[in-house]
């Protein structure tokens, strides 16, 4: 990726271009079931199975995408390292940060940047054989650290500790890293952890919000969710930011329960194609503890009393809804905590999610889509039967017998950067 490389997203469904994930790491095989909740896993993992089945995700990105399109968190910190003033800049902070003794200040600066970036997201030095510090499993979950709005990126501020470090890494990449680092200087990175122009309001709540709660359908509407991890003191400020600088004509406000079944909103819809969302019945169709607020740049707020509403209204008259569970009980439950609605869309009509949702499956057929195995489409791929151009009206299932312990899906395990306009 050259210095010159684009940064503009303006909807869920345009061509992906570009995506920065991350593979999980050995800081994960360190999570204890007591924990593991602290640490905001729901299970322990098996994490050779979840590589591999991390690495048949990533194989799929990659086809579609090409090798050099697909940016591993890893190699974006080893390079935002390479020059001293750098490295040392974010050696002192993690030590503070971190609060470690100043003695490890020359430890660190000793090693290369493929090393400090690994002790940087496992906490773990490895020439010592030493913890420094927890490690942060949820990183993988690459759609929470960053949202790309039109050319503007949003740096989000986690609402758990266990992520806060997160938010450190990701403030290092988009500040230091040589692609990135252009965008601070024309002033098109939005980083919500800067207290001066994000300051605490009154009563002394601070800022919260989490890239899965925030999409963008298109040049005029981005959606941001108050949840269980964004607050709605996060929606204001964003809302108030982006309108007074003419960045979009419309902020919608999409409440959901607080409850960690529905941690984000991309728990529970995501769009795959032009007219086709993917949602969870009891939320999107009957307002579930939910409703939406669209704030227009002119001031004016209209309600509506749930998200299909308001997508039919103002998004797309044309819309359908595919449920998960085909809206059926128990298997709307079931499949929605399984991430059945949480689809990372690769082009209109072809997206990704796992592959343990039978009735969902079922529901994506009956609108007319394929549903393909990853191993078999990248199998299809290499010995040329099909070329990923070919590949329509598809839904790719993943294998995720351990990826699915951590709650969250393909849609998570994603930061997209560039998409096709719409």
């Amino acid at each position: 990726m050259d210095a010159n490389s684009r940064i503009y997203v303006d909807s869920e469904i345009g061509r992906l271009k570009k995506v920065i994930v991350h593979r999980p790491d050995e800081g994960i095989a360190r999570i204890t079931p007591k924990r593991a909740g602290e640490l905001l896993f729901d299970d322990i993992v098996h994490l050779p199975n979840m590589q591999d089945e991390h690495d048949t995700f990533i194989g799929v990105l990659k086809a579609f995408l090409g090798k050099e399109n697909v940016l591993e968190v890893r190699d974006l910190l080893a390079e935002s390292t390479r020059d001293e003033e750098s490295k040392y800049e974010v050696i002192n902070k993690i030590t503070d940060f971190e609060e470690l003794p100043y003695s490890f200040i020359p430890r660190l600066a000793g090693l290369s940047p493929e090393q400090l970036a690994d002790t940087l997201i496992t906490g773990y030095l490895e020439p010592e054989d030493r913890i420094l510090f927890d490690p942060i499993p949820n990183l993988i979950f690459t759609r929470d650290i960053a949202v790309t709005v039109k050319d503007y990126v949003i740096i989000t501020k986690a609402n758990k500790s266990a992520r806060f470090r997160e938010n450190f890494l990701t403030r290092l990449i988009f500040s230091s890293h040589p692609v990135f680092r252009r965008l601070k200087a024309d002033g098109k990175t939005i980083n919500l952890n800067r207290v001066d122009k994000f300051p605490p309001n009154k009563k002394g709540e601070t800022i919260s919000v989490e890239g899965g709660d925030v999409m963008i359908l298109n040049k005029d509407y981005l959606l941001i969710g108050c949840s269980e991890r964004t607050n709605e003191y996060a929606f204001q400020m964003i809302k108030n930011y982006l309108f007074d600088r003419g960045i979009i004509k419309n902020v919608v406000q999409v409440n959901i329960p607080a409850e960690r079944t529905y941690m984000h909103i991309d728990t529970v819809f995501t769009q795959i194609n032009h007219n086709h969302m993917v949602g969870y019945f009891p939320i999107v169709k009957e307002g579930l503890g939910s409703y939406v607020e669209v704030h227009r740049s002119s001031g004016e707020v209209i309600e509506y009393p749930c998200l299909r509403d308001f997508l039919l209204a103002e998004v797309n008259p044309n819309m359908e809804f595919i449920w998960a569970g085909r809206g059926e009980s128990p298997y709307q439950e079931r499949e929605q905590w399984t991430d059945g609605c949480n689809l990372v869309t690769l082009k209109p009509g072809v997206a990704i999610t796992y592959d343990r949702n039978p009735v969902t499956e079922r529901a994506f057929k009956d609108f007319g889509y394929k549903v393909v195995g990853a191993e078999k489409l990248l199998r299809d791929i290499d010995n040329g039967k099909i070329t990923p151009d070919k590949v329509e009206n598809t839904i790719i299932t993943i294998p995720s017998n351990e990826l699915s312990r951590a709650r969250g899906g393909s849609h998570c395990m994603t930061c997209p950067i560039e998409r096709e306009e719409i």
